[in-house]
């Protein structure tokens, strides 16, 4: 089977960061010690997507906050035909107008896309729209206000592709096994045990106002939210599972910053690099560093090979 991608665009995805991330996946998934993979903010499903072609787990669980995004997938793994003549049809439509008639219908689906609320347990029409949108909005951003609508304008994408059939096929003959739940993510924790890998990717930590982007839903993710995390974290590492974190690293614009060295005490912290693609200041985008945050040591290989530097919080 040919390379599989997410199916949606979506800010902070690991995509671009898998030929590192891969480096510091646990030595167990590849010994077959690990049996099940979960995921408690699953947002675009790069790693998901990674770790189901590379190795042979029994069980996987996805979860996220975004209703939507979870009906996404189920439709995906039910209902890929019908999608994709959803889309298809979209498509169609969409291509053959002019400019100013694009973005007329890329309104009139907006507008009906926040007219109501995901009621059924799987929705094709409502997948239909939240993926088209998603291909042809501004920058392939998800982003709703306060008040729950998705209020992001058309994009100036000459021949965007809205209905890539090919990946979608192909992407729900890979998901039949993974179970995906709308929730928080402290509902994937009657899912894990010692024969576990979790990898957590929630919403990053502001290195400045300008680059804080955590609107995937009304709510938002604070320092609150970041330090009630790393306890889950723990009471996870408790069970002996395999844990993996992804957050911004402070130290990019305040090098006195230890906020996660703090909330993370103990835990392998490591710096991958990464592009910053979202920052309201053009400026600001460019090459930093993530960090990856561990329960378990990696490798020296994968260490030096991957890691510009690799910091181990004292207890």
């Amino acid at each position: 089977m040919e390379l599989i991608r997410p199916f949606v665009k979506w800010a902070g995805g690991k995509g671009g960061l898998i030929s590192q991330l891969k480096n510091f996946y646990p030595f167990d998934l590849e010994n077959g010690v690990i049996e099940r993979y979960v995921e408690p903010f699953i947002g675009g499903g790069a790693v998901l997507i990674d770790i189901l072609q590379r190795y042979d787990v029994k069980e996987a669980y996805a979860f996220d906050i975004n209703k939507d995004l979870i009906n996404c997938y189920n439709v995906i793994k039910n209902n890929v035909e019908d999608l994709i003549e959803e889309l298809d049809k979209k498509e169609k439509e969409f291509l053959k107008l002019e400019t100013d008639e694009r973005t007329a219908y890329f309104y009139d689906i907006r507008n009906k896309y926040n007219s109501y609320k995901l009621e059924k347990v799987i929705d094709v029409k409502r997948a239909s729209e939240f993926i088209f949108l998603n291909r042809t909005c501004f920058n392939g951003l998800y982003r709703v206000n306060k008040s729950g609508k998705f209020n992001v304008p058309c994009g100036k994408y000459k021949n965007p592709t809205i209905c890539d059939s090919k990946n979608l096929r192909n992407l729900s003959k890979l998901i039949q096994n993974v179970i995906f739940e709308y929730g928080d993510y402290k509902k994937s924790s009657e899912y894990v045990d010692n024969k576990t890998f979790v990898y957590f990717d929630p919403p990053y930590r502001p290195l400045s106002i300008t680059s804080g982007f955590t609107s995937y839903t009304k709510e938002d993710f604070n320092d609150e939210n970041q330090k009630e995390l790393a306890k889950y974290y723990c009471e996870l590492n408790n069970k002996k599972a395999k844990l993996m974190l992804s957050n911004s690293n402070p130290k990019n614009t305040n090098k006195e910053d230890t906020f996660f060295e703090d909330i993370y005490k103990g835990f392998n912290i490591n710096e991958v690099s990464a592009k910053r693609m979202i920052n309201a200041n053009s400026k600001g985008r460019g090459e930093i560093s993530e960090l990856l945050i561990t329960n378990y040591e990696e490798t020296i290989e994968c260490t030096e090979e991957n890691s510009i530097m690799k910091m181990v919080a004292s207890n």
